[in-house]
């Protein structure tokens, strides 16, 4: 009777000893009890969300940042402690944080929020009005604070709408016995000029902004987890400077930074060496941007993977320069070929501008002279990674051999 095929690489996790020391200290989502550079921030939150604990309401504040430059470790940090000395002093203060990557329409708000205050919601099925006079009621049934904080409030905006943020920029006015307030964090410096005016002017009660870290500050960064989360001795020389130097080339990303330093010490680990070398460092930039641009294009929708896939499209063609125009014109004949409806060339541009934020595409306006000026499209991920990726979906598949020059020629 043979070994299992996978005895010998288990068993080497079982009987060697680890580069980690806690793996988990090493990923974003860990808050540590201190967070190097970020003292500013904490303060100024903290002043904010802390008149809570003399029973005002705090203001609603926007946080604005790039990815990875603290927004959200922040807002838990100063969430948490917040909390603590509440229930210290015997202040009802409650606390929601909603990713609104997965938390993307109205009813999952309001029902997520339901959960927080103690009311049950069906998971679907109810009208949006029912749910919220709901949770309303449940909400006023005594005094407390509930502090609602929107993480990546983009993605709910640009999916949903303004309307489960208007009804709650007014909610106070109902409630006699609780109090609402709004922490809403985006990574788009200018998505507060998409807002209504009415739910703008509500929210922006207080702004900050989170600056990007430079290479210092992530190595700063990367040296306290990296004591807590390693064996000693086994980063080799130059391993987190050089995870430092490569994120802040990335926005200053924290996130980025930290992602690196794990992953390079898993493929250390995975190939059996004891020492994590800035080889590994290299291995590690190369497969996070490979699993990141793979897990983005996956979870497209599919009115967006074929707008995406029309920019493919075009880069396979002659033209030189892809405008808007061309876009749309693959784009519809995309839609009958796969008998999809087309959306209107405003929405497709939306979609298109979603893909930009993603880094999926480079858009750019540029000027056409006396005909005005349109906006250049181009990839800026690898063409075989998007066909490789995208092909697999039923969609696309039916259009994998589609060309355009016949609708580029009377150009």
């Amino acid at each position: 009777m043979t070994d299992h095929p996978l005895d010998a690489i288990f068993d080497r996790f079982i009987t060697s000893p680890s580069i980690f020391k806690n793996h988990e200290v090493l990923r974003p989502s860990h808050i540590p009890d201190k967070l190097p550079h970020r003292d500013y921030e904490i303060q100024f939150l903290g002043k904010a969300l802390g008149s809570a604990l003399r029973n005002n309401r705090p203001s609603n504040m926007f946080l604005y940042g790039k990815t990875g430059t603290g927004k959200t470790i922040v807002s838990k940090y100063v969430t948490k402690y917040l909390r603590q000395r509440a229930a210290e002093i015997g202040k009802n203060v409650i606390l929601s944080i909603l990713n609104c990557v997965e938390v993307d329409t109205d009813y999952r708000v309001l029902a997520r929020l339901c959960e927080v205050v103690g009311e049950s919601v069906p998971f679907t099925g109810l009208p949006t009005d029912e749910v919220f006079k709901r949770f309303k009621a449940k909400l006023d049934s005594k005094k407390q604070l509930l502090i609602v904080i929107f993480d990546e409030l983009d993605k709910l905006h640009h999916k949903s709408g303004d309307n489960v943020l208007y009804q709650l920029t007014r909610i106070n006015t109902d409630l006699k016995k609780a109090q609402v307030s709004l922490v809403c964090i985006t990574n788009d410096l200018s998505f507060k000029e998409t807002l209504d005016p009415r739910v703008r002017s509500s929210l922006s009660e207080e702004e900050l902004v989170f600056r990007p870290y430079n290479a210092a500050q992530l190595e700063d960064i990367l040296g306290e987890r990296a004591v807590e989360g390693f064996n000693d001795g086994v980063l080799g020389d130059g391993v987190v400077s050089l995870c430092a130097a490569l994120a802040a080339q990335e926005w200053g990303d924290a996130r980025r930074a930290l992602d690196l330093l794990r992953v390079a010490a898993e493929l250390a680990e995975r190939s059996s060496e004891e020492r994590v070398s800035e080889v590994h460092v290299r291995k590690a930039t190369k497969q996070i941007e490979r699993n990141t641009v793979q897990e983005a294009l996956v979870s497209l929708p599919v009115q967006t993977k074929i707008v995406l896939w029309s920019v493919y499209v075009l880069e396979k063609s002659e033209l030189k320069v892809i405008t808007t125009g061309d876009l749309y014109k693959v784009y519809q004949e995309l839609c009958k070929s796969t008998a999809l409806e087309p959306i209107t060339p405003r929405r497709a541009n939306s979609l298109l501008n979603e893909l930009s934020m993603l880094g999926i595409v480079n858009t750019k306006v540029v000027s056409m002279g006396r005909y005005g000026r349109t906006t250049k499209v181009s990839l800026s991920v690898s063409p075989r990674e998007v066909r490789n990726i995208l092909v697999e979906d039923f969609h696309i598949k039916k259009v994998s051999d589609f060309t355009a020059d016949h609708l580029l020629e009377k150009n």
